[in-house]
């Protein structure tokens, strides 16, 4: 019997023709995740002999200098879009001076990663002090104790370009200091690195989510970095932080985190003239991680479902610590 609703004069639509079998689905699906839309976080530690692995996020290490370039050669191979790399220094000080030594970990990692793929795939480079500082702030501290905005800045400048030297094809300046786009930028220009991109960690929010990625990087901070990284509860703030960034030379802008910050994502997407990212952070990997190794849902298709939704937000760039893993299974 035809519904009463549905005159027979007019044909029913039904959605549910196009979801009945997995070729139909594929064929009538609105967004694809491909490997190039992928960027692999990597973290590089000094003094190590053999990788060592990260407790809170399973299946994700700090590599050494050798097993570095294996990665970065096997997500080349994959045809991710790019790498991003930390480095974990041995040494730290008030200043982060590591951060900015021609021999420091992340700058020569750096010099030795493009010498081993060159341009097969684009070298990234975080560019902030919290890695190498011994208090763990991303900047400075001032007689008070309070990040010092502007002596940051100065830091910032120094390290791209040593960070340009070393090999860096774009670099991600993450520690939300006011005004860090353009002095970067302007330090690349005035050294002749020109054509080194910024990925502006535009809309960086303070989270709870970022703890596994402390032990990661063997994070010394005490407290917290809330009066610089933006409140969870901030909609529109977001908006203002990239329109500052761009107007600054940002070459593409990134919300961090992604899977709790999805609405931010779309807006920034709708509004933004350059490229998108989006980094699904460690707490977001770990959670799923940890879900699924207690049987609680399917480790592959939360994955998937996870990146996919960061995607359909709008973000064409997704940093994930499974991207090497999903490039893999988008080969099948």
């Amino acid at each position: 019997m035809f519904p009463k609703q549905f005159p027979k004069q007019f044909p029913m639509h039904r959605p549910r023709r196009l979801r009945r079998t997995p070729a139909l689905r594929r064929l009538a699906r609105e967004h694809r995740v491909h490997p190039a839309d992928l960027i692999l976080p990597l973290f590089v530690r000094e003094g190590l002999s053999q990788p060592q692995p990260i407790s809170s996020m399973p299946g994700v290490v700090q590599h050494s200098s050798e097993s570095l370039l294996r990665a970065v050669a096997q997500a080349a191979e994959l045809g991710l879009g790019g790498v991003m790399l930390f480095g974990v220094p041995q040494q730290r000080d008030a200043t982060g001076s590591a951060g900015l030594a021609e021999d420091g970990i992340l700058n020569r990692s750096l010099r030795e990663v493009r010498a081993e793929v060159g341009e097969q795939i684009v070298v990234m480079s975080d560019l902030c002090l919290d890695e190498f500082t011994d208090h763990g702030h991303c900047g400075v501290l001032d007689e008070s104790g309070h990040v010092d905005n502007d002596a940051t800045l100065d830091l910032y400048a120094q390290m791209a370009v040593a960070q340009a030297q070393a090999g860096a094809q774009i670099l991600g300046p993450s520690g939300m200091m006011d005004g860090q786009v353009a002095v970067i930028r302007q330090a690349l220009d005035a050294a002749g690195f020109n054509e080194v991109g910024v990925l502006a960690y535009a809309a960086k929010y303070a989270s709870a989510f970022y703890g596994p990625f402390r032990e990661a990087v063997d994070s010394q901070l005490t407290g917290d970095r809330r009066s610089y990284q933006m409140d969870a509860a901030n909609r529109r703030e977001a908006i203002r932080e990239v329109e500052l960034d761009l107007a600054e030379g940002a070459d593409m802008v990134m919300v961090k985190p992604a899977l709790g910050y999805l609405d931010i994502v779309a807006d920034i997407a709708a509004m933004s003239p350059v490229p998108v990212a989006a980094y699904q952070i460690s707490g977001e990997y770990s959670m799923i991680e940890a879900a699924a190794a207690n049987g609680w849902i399917d480790r592959r298709s939360a994955i998937e479902e996870s990146v996919l939704s960061i995607k359909r937000a709008g973000a064409e760039s997704i940093l994930t610590y499974w991207a090497a893993e999903l490039a893999t299974w988008l080969r099948d």
